[in-house]
């Protein structure tokens, strides 16, 4: 019995077979241009590298080839759309004619014609086939711009561009990824770059599990400085390319990229949580903090909230603002800086005397003696005016926070004495890309990577790209009621 086509189904079927012709013809080409190459080398029978190098220059072209044939297989409504209307009035509009566009992607170029549609109303046009496909106003599209803003956030943006090009089908030039990698990061916001609650909590429950005790979170608070240059070293000549005012005329300038760090405490390793760092105000930070703690991200009832920071008085502010009931914990080598710098004002000439007194000292406090180490301070006789100003220093830095150097007590809970952690995280989110020989970055450049920096290190990059190549995404922190 014969089978009976209805015509929709004849004609997807000839499309699918031109789809496939289409390929096929490309990959024909393909062959025949490598056969050439090939019978063209000197060299012989030619190498493995040679041959795949031979094919990799030519793929592209191939590879661009099938998603253009399947955008023209699948997307036909669009290609011949007649009518479509308008988005801001809702007045029908007739198309008018196609207009090509190419368009460059991670394998290759994409050409597409398309009809286009303009709204006398509105005054405003639009490409339905450009919005279906999710296409970038750039040339250059989202998976190219991904692509090299990631390597943007490791090296700098000549380097990044000149390993896209070697070792992808894609391209694109150092002052285009500039402009890209401030465009994704700028007005980036701090609730941005931080998972859910949902992922915090899960990865506590996992930290948790198995043992009796709640586990311990730690917020680390620290500044660091980075290179700086002012808004007078901008050009000022009008227009896309400006030109930099010469560097007689400017004066670079390290500035403090505050920075905080969430983590977990689990047996000898620790689990990121959340890092913010940016070229910012205490009050730009402690913003940042509050909006962390008012969108509940840090669920202190489930766990054992720590604070460690050096004895910056910003630093404990915001801590007691909006974490009274953390446990605070002063940083024990920030202390120790202090102990040394007494030990060798007042025993400079007399090392083993020094050594001695330093190794002391620095148990007592290790085991929970702070107290008896600011006794022993207030007992000393300085031996001259330097060593009277160390004294006077470390005794202004312990005795107002006695309570936060009981590190005895601090050990036995579990609790990390050291900032480290924060530490650390200002050297592999901020210097190891911002502090760079010669390197000097206007603020808006140093946060937009500064942000970007720390949504990869927090596991949320991949949804700041998403939110680029979909602008009306749901926020993550905000229930249905915003």
């Amino acid at each position: 019995m014969t089978a009976v086509l209805s015509l929709e189904v004849y004609h997807q079927q000839q499309r699918d077979a031109a789809y496939r012709t289409q390929v096929h013809a490309a990959v024909d080409v393909l062959l025949d241009d490598l056969e050439v190459q090939m019978a063209d080398s000197t060299e012989g029978l030619p190498s493995l590298f040679t041959l795949t190098e031979a094919v990799r220059a030519e793929r592209s072209q191939l590879s661009g080839t099938i998603v253009q044939a399947y955008v023209e297989r699948r997307y036909e409504t669009y290609l011949h759309q007649a009518r479509a209307d308008c988005p801001q009035c809702g007045h029908s509009l007739k198309a008018r004619p196609s207009r090509p566009r190419t368009v460059a992607t991670m394998v290759g170029p994409v050409t597409v014609e398309r009809p286009y549609f303009y709204c006398t109303i509105c005054r405003q046009g639009f490409y339905p086939l450009d919005e279906a496909l999710g296409l970038s106003d750039h040339v250059k599209q989202t998976d190219i711009q991904e692509a090299a803003c990631e390597l943007a956030l490791d090296m700098p943006y000549e380097q990044a561009t000149r390993y896209l090009d070697k070792w992808t089908d894609a391209s694109i030039s150092d002052c285009v990824l500039h402009d890209l990698v401030g465009e994704i990061g700028q007005d980036v916001t701090v609730l941005d770059v931080c998972p859910t609650r949902e992922e915090i909590q899960q990865r506590i429950a996992q930290v948790g599990a198995g043992h009796k005790w709640k586990p311990i979170l730690v917020l680390g608070i620290d500044g660091a400085a980075v290179p700086t240059r002012p808004d007078t070293a901008k050009g000022t000549r009008p227009g896309r390319k400006k030109v930099r005012a010469r560097r007689g005329r400017w004066k670079g300038e390290y500035r403090e990229a505050k920075g905080v760090r969430f983590y977990l405490v689990d047996e000898d390793r620790i689990v990121h949580l959340i890092s913010w760092h940016q070229v910012q105000s205490e009050e730009e930070l402690g913003e940042a903090l509050r909006q962390i703690q008012q969108a509940g991200l840090i669920p202190e009832e489930d766990v054992r909230l720590c604070a460690i920071g050096d004895g910056a008085p910003w630093i404990w502010k915001w801590v007691q603002q909006l974490f009274p009931s953390a446990r605070q914990i002063l940083d024990y080598y920030h202390c120790s800086g202090y102990l040394h710098a007494v030990a060798e004002a007042q025993y400079g000439a007399d090392g083993v005397r020094a050594t001695q007194w330093l190794e002391a000292t620095m148990a007592r406090l290790f085991c929970n003696e702070g107290a008896g180490v600011i006794w022993g301070l207030q007992r000393m006789k300085p031996v001259s005016d330097e060593a009277e100003k160390a004294i006077e220093s470390a005794l202004t830095y312990f005795t107002p926070r006695l309570e936060q150097i009981t590190y005895g007590s601090h050990r036995k809970g579990g609790y990390p004495i050291g900032s480290g952690a924060i530490e650390s995280a200002h050297r592999f989110i901020a210097h190891i890309r911002l502090k760079r020989s010669g390197a000097w970055w206007y603020t808006e450049n140093s946060n937009a990577i500064l942000a970007l920096r720390c949504a990869r290190y927090n596991g949320t990059l991949e949804r700041l790209f998403e939110r680029k190549r979909r602008p009306h995404i749901a926020e993550p922190h905000k229930d249905e009621n915003g």
